[in-house]
């Protein structure tokens, strides 16, 4: 398979409902919530591209653009930004949508970097052989 099927065959989608467990005092979503989402669906993503162990090591620029309110759907989505000797960009976006009418609007984006590493924890070369 050609490094371009990979990358599109790798993008990553999650879907979660805001319920009053995950808010916080302005019944909105918990930032740090975010961020393990997001933590998540890189993680997925850059493993279905790699099927390598990964880490992450570094997140970059988090932009919260507006708030996730509680009683609305959120859908995380991964893709493969760019592919290094060890490590993996990720952009991960939240779309927040209102569920019970069509309104649909990006809430935040962010860069994750993962790094593939070995059973003994130090990094290994991202596998260049796409044929498999």
């Amino acid at each position: 398979m050609d490094i371009e099927k990979r990358i599109k065959e790798a993008e990553s989608r999650q879907f979660k409902a805001i319920f009053p467990n995950t808010v916080n005092h302005y019944d909105t979503l918990f930032g740090g919530a975010a961020l393990a989402y997001m933590d998540e669906v890189a993680f997925i993503t850059a493993t279905r591209f790699s099927k390598q162990r990964l880490v992450t090591v570094s997140t970059n620029k988090i932009d919260f653009k507006r708030p996730i309110p509680a009683g609305t759907i959120i859908e995380i989505v991964g893709k493969i930004e760019h592919v290094g000797n060890t490590s993996i960009q990720v952009k991960v976006e939240i779309f927040v949508e209102e569920m019970y009418h069509e309104k649909r609007e990006k809430a935040i984006e962010g860069l994750f970097t993962m790094v593939a590493v070995g059973e003994d924890k130090k990094p290994v070369r991202i596998l260049k052989d796409f044929d498999s």
